[in-house]
This record gives structure tokens, sequence and C-alpha cells, in this order.
């Protein structure tokens, strides 16, 4: 399983309370805004923006809130702040490599924010480029397993057009190329495959083994980046060992 897939599951089973959930809805309005700004209101011509409405609904967040961050994007309702897309590139304890993608209404304060985070948690903030050759876009579509056919399931997938698929304990990880993902998420969708989460992502082509005390405050960084409403998204090539995931309750 690759880092990425790891973080992800720890994210997962960690659950999202009420607090959590209103952040990933600011989360997610902030991106619509921004896809809206880029290319227009239309999600049929707007691919950037389909992906983010696609992705609210699989978050449940309601039609009425996406709606009006579509307004907001396109200027018909104030209150849209002009976001700058922000990608910063660090290193974690152990040396692994973290990129954290950002939408920010005030570039400096994010920056230092980030930056804080990093120092305080045993790693270390990088130049621009110093990470990201490390990792590539996918699509990734998270299913539910238990009652399925994980073999049936993995053919749906792969027909669909779906470039990798990892199962285990109860679930499967669908991956696709970034301009598959909608594709492959809704061909799923009309099989009734029980979805449980979509997300465009990166992952890594080289992955870090970390020893016990790096990978905890490795996990702990991560959490305290993905706590600031700015970041949109923390990505890590970090293989943690499972005595780290057994803590969290993912081995």
């Amino acid at each position: 399983m690759s880092g990425h897939s790891k973080w992800s599951k720890i994210k997962r089973q960690k659950g999202v309370d009420d607090a959590k959930r209103g952040q990933l809805y600011t989360k997610l309005t902030r991106e619509i805004i921004v896809a809206v700004r880029e290319g227009g209101s239309n999600p049929e011509s707007n691919f950037r923006l389909r992906l983010a409405v696609q992705r609210a609904r699989d978050s449940n967040m309601p039609n009425d809130n996406i709606q009006r961050a579509i307004k907001k994007g396109s200027g018909e309702l104030e209150g849209g702040a002009t976001l700058v897309e922000m990608t910063l590139e660090g290193y974690a304890p152990g040396g692994a490599a973290i990129m954290v993608k950002a939408l920010s209404d005030n570039r400096n304060r994010t920056l230092q924010e980030v930056r804080s985070i990093f120092s305080r948690n045993g790693g270390n903030l990088g130049e621009s480029g110093s990470v990201s050759w490390i990792f590539e876009p996918r699509g990734l579509i998270t299913v539910n397993t238990e009652g399925v056919n994980v073999d049936d399931l993995t053919l749906q997938a792969i027909d669909a057009g779906a470039d990798d698929v990892k199962a285990e304990d109860g679930s499967m990880e669908i991956y696709t190329r970034p301009e598959d993902w909608v594709k492959v998420r809704e061909a799923l969708a009309k099989q009734n495959v029980p979805i449980a989460s979509t997300d465009l992502t990166m992952t890594s082509k080289t992955m870090v083994e970390l020893p016990e005390k790096a990978a905890l405050q490795t996990m702990r960084l991560l959490e305290k980046l993905e706590e600031l409403d700015e970041v949109q998204n923390v990505t890590t090539n970090a293989d943690f060992p499972e005595a780290v995931l057994k803590a969290a309750k993912v081995a």
C-alpha cells in the first residue's frame, strides 16, 4: 500500500465530527469559487468545477451550499474573497516528503502558518520544486467492500477505466488518471457500487520508511497541516510502520 493510501486511510478511520465537516465544507467552497473564476460556472464546460462539485456532493455538502459557492465565484453573490493558489513543499522528521496545496486570501499569513507547523513538529519547509517531482496527480475513489465480491468489483473498476486498484480490510482504493476520475466514478455509481469517498490527490513515485518516533512526529505534523482552513490537501510519501498504524487503529 502506498504512503498516500495509508495517510488517507488514517484520516478516514479517525472519522469526521461536525466541526471537521464544517471545515471540509469551507475547503470545498473555496475550491468551487476558484474553479468558477478560472473557467466559468458551467460544470459541463469547466472540468475543474465539475470535479469540485462532484467531490462536494460525495462529501454530502448540501446543494444550496454548492450553488451559493458557484454564485460567489461568478460574482452573482458577494463574499467570495480573492484566493491565491499555493503549493508548499517540505520534509517531515525522518526525511519523508510533504506537499501542501492551499487556497488563501493572505499568502504571507498562510506561508508563515505552514512554516511554523513544520518547524514546531520537527520538519522543515523547502524550496519550490524540492519534492513535487516525487508525486503525480491521480483520481481516488474509495469503496466499502463489506458484502461485495472484491474480484468482481476490481473488474468493474478496470472496465470503467481505472489505472490501479488496491483492496484490503473492508475497503478498496481505485486510482484513475485525473481526467478519467469523474467518468470512472459515474460508471461505478450506475452499477450501485458503494462509494465511500472521492478525491483528487497525489501519489508518490518513491517511498520513505520511517522509524516509529519519526512516524509519530510526521503524523502529528500532517494532522496540524490538515487543520488549517486554507490547506486543501496534504500529500506525503511517508511509509508508516505497523506499530504506528495500530496506534491509529488503521492497521
